[in-house]
């Protein structure tokens, strides 16, 4: 069954041509162009992704994207913003809200579905993909790539699809420096000239949210980050 995209914004032209590229490359699509209803349909319809635009009738896509965020249905719902505020502070924000990537208006249709394939390929259930990696268990931190799933001292934490990413890949390589560049490229596929903080926000949410496990995501300064696996952290 093809996957199935939420597109959101108030300019009916510019959703028509998203749903257009999008319907090409063969994925089914949802609309709508405020942000109640863009709630509505990402919670009832399930949708595999949103593409969601910042500025809205209603609710705003901040809004929108902080309520997903909280939905336990759509915790983990892929978002791109699609919006016209490029501003570095915009982009921060949404990160930090949570969104998983982010493009600025004017744009390539083109571009924007090859970032909507990645991110579904990303975020893929396991029976889709060819041999998972192991589970990765280290002393009161769980991370289960097959169910998608991290445990901190046996308790369930919620990631988004790129914070949980981000802490697999940094898991799966304990000890090795990965720089920011690098990141941004493996996980993000993005030019590692664009945004360095982009990972440095991600890695601030997992901070916060893997609580006594934080302290495994090491710092290593004007370079990047690295995982400890001892059974110290």
């Amino acid at each position: 069954m093809a996957e199935r995209i939420l597109v959101v914004d108030d300019e009916k032209d510019l959703v028509d041509l998203v749903v257009y590229n999008l319907e090409k490359a063969g994925y089914q699509t949802l609309r709508a162009h405020d942000g109640e209803a863009a709630l509505r349909r990402a919670v009832g319809e399930s949708p595999d992704a949103v593409v969601l635009d910042v500025m809205l009738p209603l609710l705003d896509g901040w809004e929108v994207l902080k309520r997903l965020r909280a939905e336990p249905r759509t915790a983990r719902l892929p978002v791109l913003m699609l919006t016209a505020r490029g501003e570095e502070t915009d982009r921060v924000l949404g990160l930090e809200l949570g969104a998983d990537d982010y493009l600025t208006k004017p744009f390539s249709p083109r571009e924007l579905t090859a970032r909507i394939k990645a991110l579904l390929r990303r975020v893929r259930p396991a029976a889709d993909r060819s041999a998972p990696g192991p589970t990765l268990a280290f002393d009161g931190l769980e991370i289960d790539p097959g169910a998608h799933e991290v445990r901190v001292r046996k308790k369930a934490v919620e990631l988004t699809a790129r914070e949980f990413q981000l802490l697999a890949y940094l898991a799966a390589r304990p000890g090795r420096v990965l720089t920011r560049e690098l990141l941004l490229e493996e996980l993000w596929r993005m030019d590692p000239d664009v945004e360095t903080r982009t990972v440095d926000v991600h890695v601030r949410r997992l901070r916060q949210k893997l609580g006594p496990a934080a302290a495994r995501l090491k710092t290593v300064r004007g370079v990047g980050y690295k995982f400890h696996s001892g059974e110290k952290a």
